[in-house]
C-alpha cells in the first residue's frame, strides 16, 4: 500500500531514472541553434573536431549533447526527419550500455544513429546487430545516409561475400550485421590459419536492435560450424518405416518437454522389428552395440509424433524447411540436430543429407558479452528484464512515447471450442472490414493461419495471408495492412521491420500499382502526389472508426510477443483496439493451464458460441505464460552454465592459436612440448624412487620409438650404476634435440619456423575438434547423474576439465611426434584453405535449430585438407558404427584410471 502511495508521488524508478536524464536533452536542445546554422561542410567537420578532441583527452560523455545535436541536425538534412526529445533519451540510455523500451512506432531505427555516431567518433568501430539480411542492408542503407554525411564509413555483412569484403565491412566506422553473421564470423576466423585472413577486429561496442529476440529468444541455441560425415540413408529409411507401424499406446509424450519415449510394450515391439530387419544385434535393444541404433530409433519417434508439419516445418522444392516458432519465417538451409533432420527427412520421403560433426561452436550469450560495451532496443524488454541484468549486466529503461498512447486493450474473450472461437473471429473481422476498419490478426503457426483463412473465405471476407510460405511479399503486405478494410493474417509480427501506416505506404503502392515509373521523373511525381493524396483521406477515415484493430487469435507462451502483436496498433498516438480470442484447444491452456481452470469452466455448461470474458481467466492465462517464461528462461540459463565451461577452454585454445598466428616463431614451443612429451613417456615406463630392473623397458623402447623415432642404447645405459629417471630423461632429451638440429641443415631456418606453425595449429584444430565432439556426447548423458544424487552441471565441469588436460597432453605429444618423425625432403605446401562447412544455430537439449546455410566463401571439405608433411596421420579411437570416440588418450599416457600403468598396458589393451 505504502510503495504504491510513494509510486503515484514520486514516480517508480524507472520514471525518476528518465527524469534525470533531462538535462542531457536540454544540453542537446542548446546546441541546436549553433548547429543548424552550419553549412553542409562545417557540419561534416564536426566529426574531425570531435575526433581531436578526444584524442585530446576529453570523454565521450563530454562530446554527448554537440555531437547528438549534430546527428539531429544530419537528419533533418539527409532523411527530413528530426529527433523527438524521446528519442534523445533512448539515443543516451544506448549509449550507456543499456537497453531502450521503445513502443512500435517510435523510430527506434533513427534513435540508435545517435549512439552509433557518438561511438564511432573512438575509430574502434560500431556494430549494428539486426534480426535479418534485410533489415542489415536496408538500414545501412537507410541510417547510412547521415553517417557518410558527417564523414563515417559504413559498411553491412550479409551472406555470401568474400573474406575481403567482409573484412572491408568490419573495418568501417560503422558495421551493419546480423547476429548469425557476426558469430559464424567470429568461429570461422579462429579456425584461420594465418592473421591476414581473419575478417574481424578486435570488440569494441554493439546495439542489438530487437534485443529480445537475439538474446533471449535465439539465445537458447548456440552457433555450431560443423561439417558432414557418413551418409547413413539407409537406416533412417528403414527406423522410420518401422516407428510408422506404432500406435499411441507404445509411447509416452510430453508435450512441455517436446520428448516421446517407448512404453514397456513399445520397447518390446521395436526389437522384434528391429531384429526380424536385421538393424540390431541379439534381441536386447538396449545392448551396448545397439547404441546407434537406439539414438535413431528414438530421434524417429520424436520426428513423427511431435513435429508436425506446417506448424514446425514444411516441404518445399523437395527439402524440409524449418519454421521459426517465434516468427513464423522459413529459415532456408537450417537443420535440427543429432539426426533430428534426417529422420524428419525420412518421415516425409524427401532426400535425406548426411549429418554434421561439430567444429566450432559458441553461444550468443558468451559471443555478446565479449564486447565491452553492450547496448540494445525494442519494444518489448521489461518482461525479461531481470533475464538482461543476470546474463547480460544490461538495465531496461523504458521510454515515454512521443505523444500518448491511446489504444485501447480490450479483456480476452473465451471460447469452449476452437471452431467456436474461429466462427466468432470470422464474425468480428466481417463486421469491422465492413466499416472499414483494418485489422491485424495474429496467429501462432501457420497450420491456425491456414485454418482462419478458410473461415474468412467461406464469410467471404477478402484477406491478405503472411506467413513463411509467403515470405517474399512479406514487406509489402505489412505496409499496406493500414487501408481501409484491409485484413492481415500474420503467423508473427515480431522484428517485421515495417511499420504499418494508417492509409496505406506511398513506396510500396507505388512499386505495387506503378512499376514502370523511375522515381523523380515527372511522371512519377505526378501520380506520387495523386497517391499521397489518397492515403491522407484513407488514414483520416481509419482514425475516425478506431484506427487499427490488432486482433490475437490465440496466446502466444510469451507475454512479450503478445504485447509484440498489440503495439502495432496505436502508433504515434493513433487510436486503436487490441483483444485476444481464446479457447480451451489452444497449446499455451492445454498443456499449461491450471487444470482447475478447465473444470471450472466445463462445470459453467457453456452454451455452444458462448463467449465468456473474466478477469479471473486472464490472470489464470498470464500465470500460464509466466511458467513458460520462467521454463524457458531456466533452458537458457541451463545452456550458458553449459557452455560457460566450454567458453573457458574456447578462450584457452583461441588465445593460443592467435599467439601462434602472431608470432614470429613458435620454436620455444615446440621444444617445451617435447621436454613435456619425453618427461611423461619417461615417468610412465621409469617412476621416480623405483629401480632399473622395475622399470618398464620395452615399453619405454617402444614409446620413443613411436613417438620421437629413435632408438637409444637403453640397455646400454642399464648397465651403468648411476643411471636413473632424470638422466635417462635428459639422455633421450639431447638425442631429440640432435635429431632436430640434424632436420635443420636440410632446410632453411624460415621454411622450419613456417612448418613448426602449421603443424602446430593444424594439430590444435583436429584434437579442439574431437573434444567438441566429446563434450557434445557428455552434455548429452550428464543429466544421468543426476539419479546419483549428483547435480550435473558440477559433474559436467569436472568431467570436462579432466578432458581438457587429457587434450593438451594428446596436443603435445602428436605436434612432437609430427615434427619428429617429418620427412623433409618435400615441396613447402601453402597453408590449407578454409573448409566448406555447415553453419547452424542449435539447441542442444531438444535439438531444434535456428540456422545452418551453407558457407559460400569456402569450397572443399574438412576431410579433403591437404596433408601438410608424407607422415602417417594419428590414429584416432571411433566408436563401431560411427561417431568420436572420447578424446584421445595418448597410448604412452599414464592411465586416467589411477593405476601407475601406462595407458596402453591397463585399460587401453584391446579387447
Amino acid at each position: 500500500m505504502f510503495a504504491a502511495v510513494a509510486k503515484s508521488i514520486f514516480g517508480s524508478a524507472n520514471d525518476r531514472y528518465v527524469r534525470g536524464l533531462g538535462k542531457y536533452v536540454d544540453a542537446v536542445n542548446g546546441f541546436e541553434p549553433n548547429i543548424s546554422a552550419l553549412t553542409d561542410d562545417e557540419l561534416r567537420g564536426q566529426t574531425e573536431k570531435f575526433r581531436q578532441r578526444l584524442a585530446s583527452g576529453e570523454k565521450l560523455d563530454d562530446l554527448l549533447p554537440e555531437a547528438f545535436a549534430t546527428v539531429r541536425e544530419a537528419a533533418i538534412r539527409t532523411l527530413g526527419q528530426r529527433h523527438y526529445d524521446v528519442q534523445l533519451i533512448g539515443g543516451i540510455a544506448l549509449h550507456r550500455g543499456e537497453i531502450a523500451e521503445m513502443k512500435t512506432g517510435e523510430g527506434k531505427t533513427l534513435v540508435a544513429t545517435l549512439a552509433v555516431y557518438l561511438n564511432a567518433l573512438t575509430s574502434k568501430g560500431v556494430h549494428v546487430v539486426t534480426v535479418n539480411d534485410y533489415l542489415a542492408s536496408r538500414d545501412a542503407g537507410w541510417m547510412g545516409r547521415i553517417y557518410r554525411f558527417l564523414g563515417m564509413t559504413v559498411g553491412v555483412i550479409v551472406p555470401n561475400l568474400t573474406d575481403q569484403e567482409r573484412r572491408d565491412a568490419y573495418n568501417c566506422d560503422i558495421t551493419y550485421a546480423t547476429n548469425n553473421e557476426l558469430g559464424f564470423d567470429y568461429l570461422r576466423d579462429n579456425m584461420k590459419f594465418s592473421r591476414d585472413q581473419m575478417v574481424q577486429r578486435p570488440f569494441n561496442f554493439a546495439i542489438v536492435d530487437e534485443v529480445d529476440s537475439i538474446l533471449i529468444d535465439e539465445a537458447r541455441t548456440p552457433l555450431i560450424i560443423s561439417g558432414p560425415t557418413d551418409d547413413k540413408s539407409d537406416l533412417y529409411i528403414s527406423v522410420d518405416g518401422i516407428v510408422k507401424t506404432f500406435e499411441a499406446s507404445d509411447y509416452d509424450k510430453d508435450e512441455k518437454q517436446k520428448s516421446v519415449v517407448l512404453t514397456e510394450d513399445g520397447t518390446e515391439k521395436a526389437e522384434r522389428m528391429l531384429e526380424a530387419a536385421g538393424l540390431i544385434e541379439g534381441r536386447n535393444l538396449y545392448d551396448i552395440a545397439n547404441t546407434q541404433v537406439v539414438h535413431h530409433l528414438n530421434q524417429a519417434l520424436k520426428a513423427n509424433v511431435m513435429f508436425k508439419k506446417d506448424i514446425d516445418y514444411i516441404v518445399k522444392d523437395g527439402k524440409v524447411v524449418i519454421i521459426d516458432e517465434f516468427t513464423g519465417r522459413m529459415m532456408d538451409g537450417r537443420r535440427w540436430s543429432d539426426g533430428l533432420h534426417q529422420a524428419v527427412e525420412a518421415k516425409e520421403g524427401v532426400v535425406i543429407e548426411p549429418e554434421n560433426q561439430t567444429l566450432a561452436s559458441i553461444t550468443f550469450q558468451n559471443y555478446f558479452r565479449m564486447y565491452p560495451k553492450l547496448s540494445g532496443m525494442t519494444g518489448t524488454a521489461m518482461t525479461e528484464a531481470p533475464e538482461f541484468f543476470d546474463i547480460y549486466k544490461m538495465n531496461v529503461v523504458s521510454i515515454p512515447t512521443n505523444v500518448p498512447v491511446q489504444r485501447v486493450d480490450e479483456d480476452d474473450e473465451f471460447y469452449k471450442t476452437m471452431p467456436e472461437k474461429f466462427a466468432a473471429i470470422a464474425k468480428e473481422i466481417k463486421g469491422k472490414q465492413e466499416a472499414g476498419q483494418p485489422v491485424l490478426v495474429g496467429t501462432v503457426s501457420i497450420e491456425k493461419s491456414e485454418m482462419l483463412s478458410e473461415f474468412l473465405q467461406k464469410e467471404g471476407i477478402k484477406h491478405s495471408v503472411l506467413n513463411a510460405r509467403f515470405h517474399e511479399q512479406e514487406a509489402h503486405i505489412v505496409s499496406q495492412a493500414g487501408r481501409i478494410g484491409a485484413v492481415t493474417i500474420a503467423t508473427n509480427m515480431a522484428g517485421r521491420g515495417t511499420d504499418i501506416q494508417l492509409g496505406g505506404n506511398l513506396e510500396f503502392r507505388m512499386q505495387d500499382e506503378f512499376p514502370e515509373l523511375v522515381a523523380g521523373t515527372p511522371e512519377y511525381d505526378a501520380k506520387a502526389e495523386q497517391i499521397r493524396a489518397e492515403i491522407v483521406a484513407e488514414k483520416q477515415h481509419v482514425l475516425s472508426i478506431g484506427g487499427l484493430y490488432v486482433l490475437g487469435t490465440e496466446r502466444h507462451e510469451s507475454r512479450r510477443i503478445d504485447n509484440q502483436l498489440r503495439g502495432r496498433s496505436g502508433r504515434q498516438g493513433d487510436p486503436g483496439l487490441s483483444r485476444f480470442y481464446l479457447s480451451l484447444d489452444d497449446d499455451l491452456l492445454r498443456i499449461f493451464g491450471p487444470q482447475t481452470m478447465f473444470s471450472r469452466l466445463m462445470k459453467n455448461q457453456l452454451e455452444d458460441g458462448e463467449a465468456i470474458v473474466s478477469p479471473w481467466i486472464s490472470k489464470a492465462i498470464e500465470t500460464a505464460q509466466k511458467k513458460v517464461e520462467a521454463r524457458n528462461y531456466d533452458i537458457r540459463k541451463q545452456v550458458v552454465e553449459f557452455d560457460d565451461v566450454m567458453n573457458d577452454q574456447r578462450k584457452v585454445i583461441y588465445e593460443q592459436r592467435s599467439d601462434i598466428m602472431d608470432a614470429e616463431s613458435v620454436d620455444e614451443t615446440i621444444v617445451d612440448m617435447r621436454a613435456e612429451t619425453i618427461n611423461s613417456i619417461v615417468a610412465v615406463n621409469c617412476p621416480e624412487g623405483t629401480y632399473p630392473e622395475q622399470w618398464n623397458v620395452p615399453g619405454l623402447k617402444e614409446a620413443i620409438d613411436e613417438v620421437l623415432g629413435l632408438q637409444p642404447p637403453i640397455d646400454e645405459w642399464l648397465q651403468e650404476e648411476a643411471i636413473d629417471p632424470e638422466l635417462v630423461t635428459e639422455r633421450i632429451q639431447k638425442l631429440a634435440d640432435d635429431a632436430i638440429a640434424a632436420k635443420l641443415q636440410q632446410i632453411e631456418p624460415d621454411q622450419w619456423a613456417s612448418i613448426e606453425k602449421q603443424v602446430l595449429i593444424q594439430t590444435l584444430d583436429h584434437h579442439w575438434k574431437e573434444h567438441l565432439g566429446t563434450l557434445d556426447a557428455l552434455r548429452q548423458v550428464i543429466h544421468l547423474r543426476s539419479y546419483a544424487q549428483k547435480k550435473p552441471i558440477d559433474e559436467y565441469k569436472q568431467e570436462a576439465f579432466l578432458l581438457f588436460e587429457r587434450l593438451l597432453v594428446a596436443i603435445r605429444e602428436e605436434v612432437t611426434r609430427v615434427l619428429m618423425r617429418a620427412q623433409v625432403s618435400f615441396d613447402p605446401a601453402p597453408p590449407p584453405e578454409l573448409p566448406d562447412f555447415i553453419t547452424q544455430h542449435i539447441d542442444p537439449f531438444s535439438a531444434d535449430d535456428d540456422t545452418a546455410d551453407i558457407d559460400a566463401a569456402a569450397r572443399g571439405l574438412m576431410s579433403n585438407m591437404p596433408p601438410l608433411l608424407n607422415i602417417p596421420q594419428p590414429d584416432l579411437p571411433h566408436r563401431e558404427g560411427g561417431g568420436v570416440a572420447e578424446a584421445p588418450i595418448s597410448r604412452n599416457a599414464p592411465c586416467p584410471c589411477g593405476s601407475g600403468k601406462k595407458y596402453k598396458h591397463c585399460h587401453g589393451q584391446p579387447a
